[in-house]
């Protein structure tokens, strides 16, 4: 049976943290910023922790080799 691959894609939006939780960016950020609210602007700065069954997914199925 052959290696598993990391799937590029996974690797350039998820990242994997000390404990094990999947980390990722917030969407909705990129262009159109003007017709957005400050409040949501200021809530999409920076990562969050996806949920764990989700998280689960991830590991499983697009970095099977810890990202």
């Amino acid at each position: 049976m052959p290696k598993m691959k990391t799937k590029s894609s996974a690797k350039k939006r998820f990242k994997l943290t000390g404990t094990g939780k999947v980390k990722a960016n917030v969407a909705f950020k990129r262009h159109c910023l003007s017709a957005k609210t400050s409040k949501m602007k200021r809530q999409h700065r920076g990562t969050f922790m996806l949920f764990k069954t989700d998280s689960d997914n991830v590991k499983k199925f697009y970095l099977p080799n810890g990202g």
